[in-house]
This record gives C-alpha cells, sequence and structure tokens, in this order.
C-alpha cells in the first residue's frame, strides 16, 4: 500500500452518535462521511465497511461551523496594530476554538502602511479559516465615525480606489463605505472586484440609503450603530434596510451595541437577511486604534464603545436567551447566511461537496468539539 492512499485514508472519517443541522434541517440516526476535508455525505453507520477514522460524536449537535464576516482582533492580537503573519495566525486560533471556522478581519480606517502590510500578509496568508479582508472604511462619514481615526477618513475617488484595489491584490472580501459619499461607478468598481459592499459609519438619508442599495449595495454593518438613526421624520440607514427586498444587515448581539429587543424586532423584520457578526476587538495600547478591555466590552481610552468581548457562539446564544430566536435560525445567523452574503459556497452548511468544518454542541449550546478542514482541533 503506498503513502499517499495510507494518508487519503487517515482523511477519511464518519461522525456517528450524534443529531445533525444541515443549516436547512436535521438527520439524526445517520452517520457523516467526510474525504480530504470536504463533505461526501450522511449514511447508515453499520455499511461503511471502508477503513476510516471513526468519531463517536457521544450524541451531540453537530452543525456547520460559524462564520464571522468583520472580527477585528483576538489571541492577543489587533489586526490593525499589527498586520503581521504572526497575529492573523494567533486571531485565526484563537477564533477557531471558540467555534469561528471562517473569517474575515476587519481593517478600520488606516494609514497607506497599514493597508499595504495588511494585503501583503492576507494575499501570503493560507490558514484555511481566514477568508479575507473586510475594509470598514476608509470611505465612510466623519459625522458617524465612531471610534474611527478622523485624520484617516477620506473622500472616494474611482483614481484612489482603484489604486487601492490593486494593491490589495484580490485580498479584500467585503468593504464597509457609506453610500452618500460614493458614486455608482465607485460602487459598480467594487462589486466588479468581486467585492461585498456594505453601508456602514453612514449619516444617509433613507432616500440616500435606498439609492445606495439600489446601485448594488448588498449589506450594513452593525445594524443601529454608527449610522444615522431610524426616525418617525427621517427612516435614515435603519429604515432603508427594513424598506428593502433584498438588503442584508449585520448586528452585535451583545445586549450593550443593540437592546435584546431591538435585535428582535430587527429579526422579525428582515427575517433571514439579518446575521450575526462579533465586531470584536483586542486589547491594545499602541497606533491609531487603542481600545481599553472592559468587563463586557471595549472602549477607546475616552469611554467611546469601540468592540465587543463576544465570539459568535456567545451571540448565538445572546439571540436564543435574549432575543426569543429558535435555535436553529440563530445558528443559521452565524453561518449559513454570511456564507450566503459573500457567495462562500462551500461554506456555512452541511452538504455534498462543502468543507468539513464543523462544531459540537451541547444542549446549553457550549463548544465539545471543533473540526476545521476535516481535521479535529479540539474535544471537550
Amino acid at each position: 500500500m503506498s503513502g499517499s492512499n495510507n494518508v487519503e485514508r487517515i482523511m477519511k472519517t464518519l461522525l456517528y452518535n450524534a443529531t445533525f443541522f444541515t443549516g436547512r434541517e436535521l438527520i439524526s440516526n445517520k452517520a457523516l462521511l467526510t474525504d480530504g476535508g470536504r463533505i461526501t455525505g450522511f449514511t447508515d453507520p453499520a455499511s461503511v465497511a471502508e477503513e476510516v477514522e471513526r468519531i463517536d460524536c457521544r450524541g451531540y449537535l453537530v452543525t456547520a461551523g460559524l462564520i464571522d464576516l468583520q472580527i477585528a482582533g483576538s489571541g492577543g492580537f489587533l489586526f490593525s496594530s499589527s498586520p503581521t503573519p504572526d497575529a492573523l495566525e494567533a486571531i485565526a486560533s484563537s477564533i477557531v476554538e471558540s467555534g469561528t471556522t471562517g473569517f474575515l478581519v476587519a481593517l478600520p480606517t488606516n494609514s497607506a502602511d497599514v493597508y499595504r502590510n495588511a494585503f501583503r500578509t492576507a494575499i501570503e496568508n493560507s490558514h484555511p479559516a481566514f477568508m479575507g479582508l473586510h475594509l470598514e472604511g476608509p470611505f465612510i462619514s466623519m459625522s458617524k465615525r465612531g471610534a474611527h481615526a478622523r485624520e484617516l477618513i477620506r473622500k472616494p475617488s474611482v483614481e484612489d480606489v482603484s489604486g487601492l484595489l490593486a494593491e490589495a491584490g484580490g485580498s479584500i472580501r467585503m468593504m464597509t463605505v457609506a453610500p452618500e459619499v460614493c458614486t455608482p461607478e465607485i460602487i459598480n468598481l467594487l462589486k466588479d472586484n468581486g467585492i461585498t459592499v456594505a453601508a456602514g459609519h453612514s449619516n444617509a438619508t433613507f432616500r440616500e440609503a435606498a439609492e445606495g442599495f439600489a446601485m448594488g449595495i448588498e449589506s450594513t454593518t452593525h445594524l443601529f450603530n454608527a449610522m444615522s438613526p431610524l426616525h418617525h421624520r427621517d427612516p435614515g440607514l435603519p429604515g432603508a434596510v427594513f424598506w428593502s427586498e433584498s438588503a442584508h444587515a449585520s448586528i452585535i448581539a451583545d445586549g450593550i451595541h443593540v437592546d435584546y429587543s431591538m435585535v428582535a424586532i430587527a429579526k422579525k423584520i428582515i427575517k433571514e437577511r439579518l446575521f450575526l457578526v462579533s465586531d470584536a476587538v483586542e486589547e491594545n495600547e499602541a497606533g491609531a486604534y487603542q481600545h481599553v478591555r472592559q468587563a463586557d466590552r471595549y472602549t477607546l481610552p475616552d469611554g467611546t464603545l469601540s468592540g465587543s468581548r463576544l465570539t459568535m457562539l456567545d451571540a448565538v446564544r445572546n439571540c436564543i436567551t435574549h432575543a426569543g430566536i429558535d435555535k436553529y435560525e440563530a445558528l443559521r445567523m452565524a453561518s449559513l447566511y454570511p456564507a450566503q452574503l459573500i457567495k462562500a459556497d462551500d461554506r456555512g452548511a452541511i452538504t455534498p461537496g462543502s468543507r468539513a468544518d464543523l462544531i459540537l454542541l451541547d444542549d446549553s449550546v457550549q463548544i465539545k468539539g471543533v473540526f476545521l478542514n476535516g481535521r479535529m482541533k479540539n474535544k471537550n
């Protein structure tokens, strides 16, 4: 038997004694086969005669790994302060342990040097959980900048955006812009480069936001935070999301950025277009973004709310416990829906051909095991 065949056999696994949530349905009394880091499909566990690694899931729920489209730091590193391979590796390793098996690292409005280093690191990184960059800025509203550095915000031009995209080399997967400062030409330029465009850090009126969605903006970044408010005389950006039939929206379900009752209201209106992000940062004392760790959040040194201490699984539990959202729908909000938004067709669900990125959960929605690319990362 050749060595390559031995490796192939080792990479085949059979997960049994579990209830599987595929992202669309629950499957019991079956086993799940994976091969080479990909899902093969479900089968009767007794019918598998070939040599595979058999993994007893001890009755846990097995579902697709979670996907975070906006995380700025973890594992002791804030990426914008240290846009290095070591930082990205530490961030990835940390969040995979918490059940997030796919992520976009968020880069707030920054300097040319930071962008350059971040692009280089992203292009050269091959961690299986890393899916690209989410540029949050620099083309945002000064009045709704939130924790973003005022002096680094700039107005977009076609030349500026084209130069940024050329330097990024395809590493940008998502970008947050203020629709009121972007022309249709700029939105089309971003979309033509395969970037999912989101409206955020914006003071757009209802009409400006609706026009942005008509131009091709597909989503909204951290709904209600750092944007024009929902008001009865001008519904603003949140109102435009509610009115739209296609615009998606991320939300930070920590009870601090958004009250849980508003999470529930948004879910009732937006339905499957609402998805979860952590917007998590890391303690940091240097550079343009200095985050101070508080008991339940991060702030700037002046006390401005600057990021969450959430994991994606925390957000799922919060939706279930505090916003009255069904457990399986909350899991979809953290896996299937974000994957669909950025057209990551092989993530976010358990289907044949999809990546074998899986998590094991107990009845309290606590992590009991993580598989990344078909390989077990931890087991409690």
